[in-house]
């Protein structure tokens, strides 16, 4: 078992096409998590990640923070509580459309290529 504080692993600049947008791989390969990373993304007011898509999915719960994500062609409000999940391929982005930032959890599994 490892438990530690989250503040304890760095914020990183996300990946290219990202506004405001920070990330921390909470859980990895590294810590011997061997099918699933956690990661901690925080979102300034005004951020957005890219319009993109993958070969894998998205699961997103939301702890902070109000925006809008963009999925399938259509866009919805999320809030604090809710759980997003994006298909494999499925075009998505994240909007910070608040005035707080967002913190949202996103699992990916490690079949990424």
């Amino acid at each position: 078992m490892k438990i530690f504080p989250y503040t304890s692993v760095e914020a990183r600049d996300a990946e290219k096409g990202t506004f405001k947008l920070k990330v921390r791989w909470l859980i990895t390969k590294e810590i011997g998590a061997e099918n699933f990373a956690m990661r901690l993304f925080e979102m300034e007011p005004g951020g957005y990640s890219p319009l993109h898509s993958h070969d894998w999915e998205h699961e997103v719960f939301i702890l902070e923070g109000e925006g809008i994500v963009q999925s399938g062609g259509e866009e919805r409000k999320f809030k604090p509580g809710d759980v997003i999940f994006i298909l494999p391929h499925e075009e998505h982005q994240f909007r910070n459309t608040g005035d707080k930032v967002v913190k949202f959890l996103c699992l990916i599994p490690y079949t990424q290529k």
